[in-house]
């Protein structure tokens, strides 16, 4: 839902920061030792695959895939798919896809694998792919073997479920979860398909070693990528916030029931807590004894914040817009 008009025009033409303050933390390290041993065991796969599927998140096309994929991992047939399409702002559809094959990323697809959207065209795709690579030399063999990578959280296991219920008519075969971490190795061969036999390999989640900058860890943390505490949920709050009224989305204030727009998380958080009777008590030492105090518990008010955004219901976002537009990044102030 959008505010009204008249709203609407005074949210946008309100003075929003410029800068966001991460206050010091450092969002741009988060290597488990299980991602470290999950790449090398995708690298010494290769030589049983035939193609490989990178999935990100649709909200961050631009920002965030792990180079690393690209330097280990490029000699073999590849496709993009961008996951969780229904999350995604696409108004500018086109331009993604012109700037990713800039990038040399020809082979591109957007999925929603909850509902199985799109998820038809992967495995023709995928079967042009490898038949018209100059590798490609099948003998008897008439299996494919396929490779899923990408970031934590993005939709990998989804989308071979996805797969399987679509061309074998069959339910789960990966564990699938709203956190990064479920995947912790790589697996045993998953069939997906029966015509033509194809197979997929599901990984664990691959973050770069080193995030190539504060504001690309925090879109990729609001995506859910990184475990929510390592970053902090207030701090992914306001970044939230702050990423929503510059790009001028402001179903939250009908959402939560606020009067106007809001460029103070504190204040925000204090009235979602209230609202959603989000309160602890805290005991106090006065002068004449403890007392008990009951406060807003800003941490509660974040975690909904952040879910209500994650689940869609503060609308479809984008947020590499800034990237996608030319604009300048946001001025991050440590």
């Amino acid at each position: 839902m959008r505010l009204a008009p008249r709203a609407l025009c005074r949210a946008a033409q309100a003075a929003w920061r410029e800068n966001f303050s991460v206050l010091g933390r450092d969002v741009a390290r988060w290597f488990p030792g299980h991602m470290a041993k999950g790449l090398k065991k995708m690298q010494n796969s290769l030589k049983l695959v035939d193609c490989i599927i990178e999935v990100h998140d649709a909200r961050i096309p631009l920002s965030g895939r792990n180079p690393l994929f690209q330097e280990t991992l490029g000699l073999k047939p590849h496709l993009l798919v961008l996951n969780k399409m229904d999350l995604a702002d696409l108004t500018e559809q086109q331009k993604i896809m012109q700037r990713l094959e800039g990038e040399g990323l020809k082979n591109v697809v957007f999925t929603n694998c909850v509902k199985d959207e799109s998820v038809q065209q992967i495995i023709p795709t995928v079967t042009e792919l490898i038949e018209s690579s100059h590798r490609y030399h099948r003998g008897e063999n008439l299996e494919y073997c396929i490779m899923v990578i990408g970031v934590p959280n993005v939709g990998k296991s989804s989308l071979i479920n996805s797969l399987r219920r679509q061309h074998l008519g069959k339910g789960k075969a990966t564990r699938v979860g709203g956190q990064p971490g479920i995947t912790r190795a790589v697996m045993s061969r998953i069939q997906v398909s029966e015509r033509p036999l194809m197979f997929l390999l599901d990984t664990p989640g691959v973050l770069a070693p080193r995030i190539e900058s504060v504001e690309t860890g925090l879109k990729l943390a609001l995506c859910g990528t990184v475990l929510d505490h390592l970053v902090g949920e207030e701090t992914m709050a306001d970044y939230l916030l702050y990423t929503l009224n510059r790009h001028q989305r402001f179903e939250y204030v009908q959402h939560y029931g606020l009067g106007s727009a809001c460029d103070n998380i504190e204040r925000m958080l204090k009235h979602v807590a209230v609202k959603l009777g989000k309160t602890k008590k805290v005991k106090m030492l006065t002068g004449t004894g403890d007392v008990n105090v009951i406060q807003p518990d800003y941490s509660a008010a974040a975690r909904d914040f952040l879910h209500t955004f994650r689940r869609g219901l503060l609308g479809p976002v984008m947020l590499d817009l800034d990237v996608l537009r030319g604009h300048p990044p946001a001025e991050i102030v440590p």
